[in-house]
């Protein structure tokens, strides 16, 4: 009996070592979502009127006061037909949402993430369409649509600070990857002001520089672009004064006309041939009807030579409307020469064996070095072909 007893309780242990390897070998698991219902009454809604989501993964030990907001990106509706299009899929409601789980910048794992891994980690999802700046009281009443991404980001913020805890963080980090890596340049002052001065806040923008440059036409694609956004969701009033007061709401969704004014430290992340950048503000369907363009837009070794005479123009344009190396000494800059869109969220190119360098150092430590002060990274890549540790693709 006792020997049986025995062999049942070695089963036991296998099975229970073979369950957590098993468990280990999935990776990581999905975080919760949170519905802020409460937040509807206060017309804080997705395009179609649906509750705003966040996933929480709570901090412990030494980052059990600190706290990484990331913000979803997803590009931005102009007009009724295309926010209308978004109210079917998760880009304009959260009935579309479903769990996911945390990578890179919000990974779990110490040796992945040894910065922020143990800290509160929070994803902002998106669902309105404009970087989270919009506030119109009035319901487009042809496609029945909700201009509210302002009051989204403050709902969303307000229940972090007084459901969550965040009012009581040491360090905080806002973070976001292309339309969000914008919303955390546009907002990166504002989250500031939301804390104690005893609160060390920072900011991180990922793919969200987004350059005020001509196409291959000659036109200011990308301006007509802001433009329409900011007239259709009312996004003037909540851009940052310190631009509005300079420059047309439009040019200060522009992070090259917002940055000098910040008072909050800021680090941007952004590949020099930004693929999204590369089909959207230099060439832009618009501007190639002819569609010479359309290889090179998907893959960069399909470019001519003239087309890559072209984005070293762009490279040029996007370096100089950069904050210039040494101009603010808490300014932290990674500029690789990557044919990429947003690489922080995957843990191949955030930090890894592999991932991305530039003067041999990877994307994650020179964020946290940055952020714990240890270094200011000012990293700037060599031209393209030079890198042969970039990822070439697009992430949001």
């Amino acid at each position: 009996m006792a020997a049986s007893r025995a062999r049942l309780s070695r089963a036991a242990a296998v099975l229970s070592f073979l369950l957590l390897a098993a468990a280990a070998e999935a990776g990581p698991a999905d975080v919760e979502m949170v519905f802020l219902k409460n937040a509807v009454a206060k017309g804080a809604v997705c395009l179609d009127g649906s509750p705003p989501v966040y996933h929480f993964s709570p901090g412990s030990g030494s980052g059990a006061n600190n706290w990484v907001v990331h913000m979803e990106g997803g590009g931005w509706c102009r007009n009724p037909d295309e926010c209308a299009v978004r109210k079917g899929n998760f880009r304009g409601s959260s009935k579309f949402m479903r769990p996911l789980s945390f990578s890179g910048i919000l990974g779990g794992s110490q040796k992945s993430n040894p910065d922020f891994y143990n800290w509160n980690r929070v994803k902002v999802r998106y669902c309105d369409g404009s970087s989270f700046t919009g506030d119109v009281e009035a319901v487009e009443s042809g496609k029945n649509l909700y201009y509210r991404g302002f009051r989204v980001w403050r709902a969303i913020m307000d229940d972090l600070l007084t459901v969550r805890g965040m009012n009581k963080a040491q360090n905080v980090l806002l973070s976001g990857c292309s339309a969000g890596g914008l919303a955390a340049i546009l907002h990166c002052d504002r989250f500031h002001d939301l804390f104690p001065a005893t609160t060390k806040v920072k900011c991180f923008s990922d793919a969200g520089y987004f350059l005020d440059g001509k196409d291959i036409s000659g036109n200011n694609y990308a301006r007509s672009i802001y433009k329409n956004v900011v007239t259709l969701h009312g996004s003037a009033k909540n851009l940052p004064a310190s631009c509005t007061s300079k420059q047309p709401p439009e040019l200060c969704m522009f992070p090259q006309y917002v940055v000098p004014t910040l008072r909050t430290p800021l680090f941007i992340l952004n590949a020099a041939y930004d693929s999204w950048q590369i089909k959207n503000v230099l060439a832009p369907s618009p501007a190639d009807p002819k569609k010479t363009w359309a290889q090179c837009k998907l893959d960069i070794k399909s470019c001519s030579a003239s087309q890559l005479t072209t984005l070293q123009n762009f490279r040029t344009d996007f370096l100089a409307a950069l904050p210039k190396p040494g101009q603010s000494p808490s300014l932290g800059m990674f500029i690789d020469s990557c044919n990429a869109h947003c690489q922080s969220g995957a843990q191949d190119t955030w930090l890894a064996d592999g991932s991305p360098l530039v003067n041999k150092t990877q994307i994650g430590k020179a964020v946290g070095d940055w952020y714990n002060d240890r270094e200011v990274s000012q990293k700037i890549d060599c031209p393209y072909p030079c890198n042969p540790t970039c990822k070439n693709r697009e992430d949001d």
